[in-house]
């Protein structure tokens, strides 16, 4: 199996038509559906095994976890008109320091549920004005629309996927 493109070698360009937002949205609502689907089957020893340095399988749906309160932050400072999105922690830290290992897999993918609902329920409430108000992105250094802020993060949660995917695999 090919490895997936390391997220931060990944260059975007943010040309998505107005008309692709019911279904961005409908691919956030559906991640942690197609993350419990993937992982509940799996032995825990699979899921909590750390190749190298790498995360493991269960740390890599913590993560996910741990990146709903940037994806939500975010979208407050695009609709609150801010003219940058906030920074985020490009270390990891906050999941490093979680021990995701110890952690029971059906509360991960609970917490994971509940705030990416959250997100999505304030997303759904949207208009099409909103969508289009924008931020520039710290890292990337290019102004985003609420919608390009969807879908960078449905794009995040799909390469966090493949990386659990290509962990199946080879491991």
């Amino acid at each position: 199996m090919i490895a997936p493109t390391d997220w931060y070698a990944r260059e975007f360009r943010f040309e998505l038509p107005l008309e692709a937002w019911a279904g961005i949205v409908e691919r956030l609502r559906g991640t942690p559906a197609r993350l419990a689907d993937r992982l509940l089957p799996l032995p825990e020893d699979l899921l909590t095994q750390c190749p190298g340095e790498e995360w493991s399988i269960q740390e890599h749906a913590g993560h996910l976890f741990d990146l709903c309160e940037i994806e939500i932050g975010r979208l407050d400072d695009i609709l609150s008109g801010a003219p940058f999105l906030r920074i985020a922690d490009l270390e990891n830290r906050k999941t490093y320091a979680a021990n995701y290992n110890s952690r029971a897999l059906k509360d991960i993918l609970a917490s994971f549920h509940r705030e990416r609902s959250r997100f999505v329920e304030r997303l759904e409430r949207l208009d099409i004005h909103d969508i289009q108000l924008s931020a520039l992105h710290p890292r990337l250094k290019q102004p985003l629309r609420v919608i390009d802020h969807a879908w960078f993060f449905a794009e995040h949660d799909d390469h966090h996927l493949a990386q659990i995917t290509f962990l199946i695999n080879t491991l």
